[in-house]
């Protein structure tokens, strides 16, 4: 258990079990909402009121924040940091606190509860809050970016001839997709042209932008394995 109040031994001893007891520790990139629990055990046969503070209210949202602990069960506090620009040089100074006491028998408003609560019948543990940035190549990557971050660049030899024969070979066979839509999208541009009745029955012909993607797409792959 963690102990309470530091020197001021007139407290009564944390009666929570903490998890994790002395940090909470939020993992990055900060560029999103960053969320870490806090579990909180009541090991006693009493129920226990308990409430969740922090020095820096509006870089966190605690969810619950306050309640109550009925005997040998568990509460789960979820942490969540909000974005924000990380500066490896600036430590953090945010702390969090973890207060408690033990719930009269009759709780008709928490409000009061606390109010009423009497200093030495209050208990506390006191958390730091730890900002780990994980190393270059443990940054998620979006799956938007997984397919090209994996492409070699230009005078790479990270990939076997085997693999960038392959590499090739789709690029062929995208060409040809290519080929083939501009082709069909030309047939059916002179049969609308010629104003073949069945045409508008089959709607409009493959629009140009697509030949045009198609082609952006296919350059790529050929400035990358090609040149």
């Amino acid at each position: 258990m963690c102990a309470a109040g530091g020197a001021n031994m007139s407290k009564h001893e944390q009666v929570l079990v903490l998890d994790p007891p002395h940090e909470l520790k939020f993992k990055g990139p900060f560029t999103d909402v960053v969320t870490t629990n806090l579990k909180l055990r009541n090991p006693s046969d009493k129920k226990v009121c308990f409430k969740v503070k922090t020095t820096a209210p509006r870089r966190y949202c605690v969810r619950p924040n306050s309640g109550t602990i009925d005997p040998g069960a568990t509460v789960t506090v979820s942490v969540m940091l909000q974005p924000f620009d990380y500066d490896p040089n600036e430590k953090s100074k945010h702390k969090f606190m973890v207060q408690t006491i033990f719930a009269p028998s009759n709780i008709t408003d928490m409000e009061t509860v606390w109010k009423e609560a009497k200093p030495d019948d209050l208990m506390d543990s006191k958390l730091k809050c730890v900002f780990d940035m994980p190393h270059e190549h443990e940054k998620p990557t979006h799956e938007s970016t997984k397919l090209f971050s994996c492409l070699p660049q230009k005078g790479s030899a990270s990939m076997d001839d085997t693999e960038t024969r392959k590499l090739m070979e789709e690029c062929k066979r995208l060409q040809s997709e290519m080929i083939k839509l501009s082709d069909e999208n030309q047939l059916l541009k002179e049969e609308r042209r010629k104003g073949r009745g069945m045409l508008k029955d089959q709607g409009n012909p493959i629009p140009s932008l697509l030949v045009v993607i198609a082609a952006i797409f296919i350059g790529f792959f050929l400035g990358k394995f090609i040149l």
